[in-house]
């Protein structure tokens, strides 16, 4: 008799203090989407070309106490222009609770895209490096595997294409408000 109580707690104790290590894990493995609503601006020399923008996108990311990285696609799409970027982002919260601020900077790649500024003119996008900037807030979701973040955003790639006839290469500059969606692993 002593000895099935002392199994049985033993293998209380061991799922208990399983279940209080898992508890402890230092990093967070993530999946997650996003939308995406704001501006883009061309930049010549000569016009500054604005529309309305919006977004659809994908990341997978770590999440560890003060910092957050995280690699993301995007899918952009304007009146003028459709393209697409890759990026690495490095995000470092403020130690919060519920509402966790954050600010971050990112570095990747702007990839095949079209721009059409006129009828019947058409640029195909060079591949060229991008770098953004970030804002936000994340709201964690007590009890379940979800958390959400709501972001402000600034893209910058510089000569996206070249206009042969001027020897001109514009610049783009998006910006916008994200809702992403993350699920922890």
């Amino acid at each position: 008799m002593k000895i099935n109580s002392l199994s049985l707690v033993s293998v209380l104790t061991l799922l208990a203090g399983t279940s209080v290590a898992n508890a402890g894990v230092m990093a967070d493995l993530y999946v997650g989407g996003m939308v995406g609503a704001g501006g883009q601006t061309i930049f010549t020399r000569s016009d500054n070309q604005t529309d309305s923008a919006m977004l659809f996108g994908a990341n997978l990311g770590i999440d560890i106490p003060l910092f957050r990285l995280e690699a993301e696609y995007n899918r952009l799409h304007s009146a003028d222009l459709d393209t697409n970027t890759a990026m690495v982002n490095a995000m470092f919260k403020v130690p919060s609770t519920v509402i966790q601020p954050y600010f971050g900077i990112g570095a990747g790649l702007v990839f095949d895209g079209k721009h059409k500024p006129a009828e019947n003119v058409e640029y195909d996008l060079d591949s060229t490096a991008a770098y953004q900037a970030m804002l936000g807030a994340t709201i964690d979701i007590l009890a379940l595997p979800i958390k959400f973040d709501i972001e402000g955003h600034a893209l910058y790639a510089p000569n996206i294409y070249e206009i042969k006839a001027v020897n001109e290469t514009p610049d783009m500059l998006q910006y916008n408000v994200r809702l992403k969606m993350r699920y922890i692993f």
